[in-house]
C-alpha cells in the first residue's frame, strides 16, 4: 500500500511507514506533526476516546497536540441527543488536553449500526525536537507504563455490562469502568521525551501490547526480547479477560506507552514516571536480529512473542 501515495513534495518528512501512526510535514521554518484514528468499538465514550487515541499518536513523536478535527458518521437512527452527546465529550477531552477543536464534518450514514469517528490530532514544533518510531537500537531499553489493555478493559466493562453484571464482583466492573480515565499518554510521553534519552515511542492500541512491540521493532526493523511477568495486568483486566477467554496482551491498550530509550536513560525515565504516579518498568531489550521475537517466561523459557492477527475486543465483542 505504501506504493499508492500521491505526488512526491520535498516538504514531506515522515510520511505513510510500518510502524508509524503520524507524519511529519515541513511548514515553513517549522514542522507540523499530525495523526488520524477511526473509533469504531466504543459507543458509550466515543467522543472522549476519539480526542484521545488521536492525541495520543501526536504525543508519541514527544510533543503535545494543539488542534483537533473529527469526521462523525452516524447511523440512521441517531438522534439530537447522540450528536450533543458526542461532541460534550469531543469538548471535554480536548479541553483536558488544551487541545482547540478546529473544525469537522458529521452525517447520517446508511448501514451503520454504531456510531464512528475518524479523529485527527495535529501540533507544531521545531525542526528535530522529535522522536519517531523507527529511532529504536539494538541494546535500547523497553519501558511500558501503566500496563495492558486499558481501552479493552474499559469498553467492555461498560458495553458489555449486561453480559458482565452478576458475574464479576460490582466494584470491579466499577474501577475498570474508570480506566478511560488512563486512556491519554500525553503527559507520560512529554515527560518521557523531556527527561532525555528516548529513541522512539509507540502507544499500543489495536493488537494490544504484543501488537504495538511489534510495530515499534518492525518500524525499526529489529528483534526484541520481553519478560512477560514485568508486563502489569491489572486485576479488572485480567478478570475481564477470563470472562470473554481473550488474551490481555493482545487486548487494545491505548493508555499505555511503550517507550524505548537507552540503556543508560531507562532508570532516570522510569523514575521520573514514578515520581509523577505514572506506573512504568522496563519490560525488554531490542535485539539486533529482526526474526527474534522473544517472550520470557516466569520460570526463564521462552516462547515467540505472539503477533495478533486482530484485536482480542472483537472477540469479546462477539461472545
Amino acid at each position: 500500500m505504501f506504493a499508492y501515495l500521491g505526488a512526491h513534495r520535498d516538504d514531506v518528512i515522515l510520511g505513510p511507514a510500518l510502524g508509524e501512526d503520524g507524519a511529519v510535514v515541513k511548514v515553513g521554518n517549522k514542522v507540523l506533526i499530525s495523526s488520524m484514528d477511526p473509533i469504531t468499538g466504543a459507543v458509550e465514550r466515543i467522543g472522549w476516546l476519539a480526542v484521545n487515541i488521536s492525541a495520543n499518536d501526536v504525543a508519541t513523536f514527544g510533543v503535545r497536540p494543539a488542534f483537533f478535527s473529527s469526521c462523525i458518521l452516524l447511523p440512521e437512527d441517531s438522534t439530537d441527543e447522540t450528536v450533543r452527546m458526542i461532541c460534550e465529550q469531543i469538548d471535554l477531552a480536548a479541553r483536558k488536553l488544551g487541545i482547540a477543536v478546529i473544525g469537522g464534518h458529521s452525517e447520517v450514514t446508511p448501514e451503520l449500526d454504531r456510531p464512528v469517528i475518524v479523529g485527527s490530532a495535529m501540533t507544531v514544533t521545531e525542526p528535530g525536537r522529535y522522536v519517531t518510531s523507527a529511532g529504536s537500537k539494538p541494546g535500547n531499553k523497553l519501558i511500558l507504563t501503566k500496563g495492558a489493555g486499558i481501552e479493552g478493559t474499559a469498553i467492555l466493562a461498560t458495553d458489555r455490562c449486561d453480559k458482565l453484571e452478576g458475574k464479576l464482583d460490582d466494584a470491579l466492573l466499577g474501577s475498570a469502568r474508570k480506566f478511560y480515565d488512563l486512556i491519554s499518554v500525553v503527559e507520560e510521553a512529554v515527560l518521557a521525551f523531556n527527561t532525555g534519552g528516548v529513541t522512539a515511542m509507540h502507544d499500543p492500541t489495536e493488537g494490544g501490547v504484543a501488537g504495538g512491540i511489534h510495530e515499534l521493532a518492525d518500524a525499526a526493523n529489529l528483534g526484541v526480547k520481553i519478560l512477560k511477568e514485568k508486563i502489569r495486568v491489572a486485576p479488572e483486566t485480567s478478570e475481564i479477560c477470563k470472562f470473554f477467554h481473550v488474551d490481555p496482551l493482545q487486548l487494545i491498550s491505548s493508555g499505555a506507552l511503550l517507550i524505548s530509550a537507552k540503556s543508560d536513560s531507562a532508570e532516570a525515565i522510569v523514575e521520573e514516571l514514578l515520581n509523577q504516579d505514572i506506573e512504568a518498568a522496563i519490560i525488554g531489550e531490542f535485539l539486533k536480529s529482526p526474526g527474534k521475537r522473544l517472550l520470557v517466561r516466569a520460570d526463564g523459557s521462552l516462547e515467540n512473542l505472539v503477533r495478533p492477527l486482530s484485536d482480542h475486543l472483537w472477540s469479546a465483542l462477539e461472545r
